[in-house]
């Protein structure tokens, strides 16, 4: 008989400058209660697994594919002022401030909505923009059909064409298969990411897509509202 797990959150995807491309998933329902992971893929290709326990690093282990995993405390808190910290007065900011910095993103903006992530070697704090016109269609769908893993049949080849790299439905390992439902879409406008404390530069696009599993989180750096199923037999 099937195994049905459902993790309910939402996922931010992002790249660098200097080429490394972050997945930071938020989950406030799950098998294991709330918390948050990190996937990370270095620009020499270097697949990194940031998880909090060892429950969470087994199953995420055995759904994607990393070189690397290690258990730290991983934390995602919600930050509102994430846009405005480092330029409390947007009319301070330089005409031609860069728009994927967190200074640039201030600029005629004001206050966004944001997150600050802590995990290991890993520190980045994000912010995020308006919906998206695909999260303007998911959430004119009702919520139990757009979370429905059936309807992945339909979305999937709707995803793989107009988001590049994106899948919705695969093979999640051996005798796994695994399910993602959207229901809504931010743009991810600022985000301030180090390494080791080491600054990682500016937003950019997830370019190349990173290689996790059988599909990557979308190009343009996005938050998503997910629901996602693993069905293990």
């Amino acid at each position: 008989m099937a195994s049905v797990l459902r993790f309910r959150g939402r996922i931010a995807g992002w790249g660098t400058a200097s080429g490394t491309r972050v997945v930071v998933g938020r989950w406030d329902a799950s098998p294991f209660g709330a918390f948050a992971d990190v996937m990370v893929e270095r620009p020499d290709g270097e697949r990194v697994l940031l998880a909090p326990s060892r429950d969470v690093a087994d199953l995420v282990a055995a759904t994607y594919r990393f070189d690397r995993v290690e258990h730290v405390p991983v934390a995602v808190a919600d930050e509102p002022t994430a846009a405005t910290v480092a330029t409390p007065d947007a009319t301070d900011v330089e005409p031609d401030a860069d728009p994927g910095t967190v200074a640039g993103a201030a600029a005629g903006r004001g206050r966004l909505p944001g997150w600050r992530v802590a995990a290991g070697p890993l520190g980045a704090r994000v912010a995020f923009g308006r919906r998206t016109p695909i999260g303007c269609v998911l959430r004119a769908a009702p919520s139990g059909l757009a979370t429905s893993r059936h309807l992945t049949a339909l979305t999937d080849p709707v995803a793989r064409v107009m988001l590049r790299g994106v899948r919705t439905r695969g093979s999640a390992g051996p005798g796994r298969a695994e399910h993602y439902g959207a229901t809504d879409v931010h743009a991810l406008v600022a985000a301030e990411t180090t390494w080791d404390g080491a600054p990682l530069g500016d937003l950019r696009d997830v370019d190349p897509p990173v290689r996790f599993g059988f599909g990557s989180t979308p190009r343009r750096p996005s938050v998503t509202d997910v629901v996602t199923t693993i069905v293990v037999r």
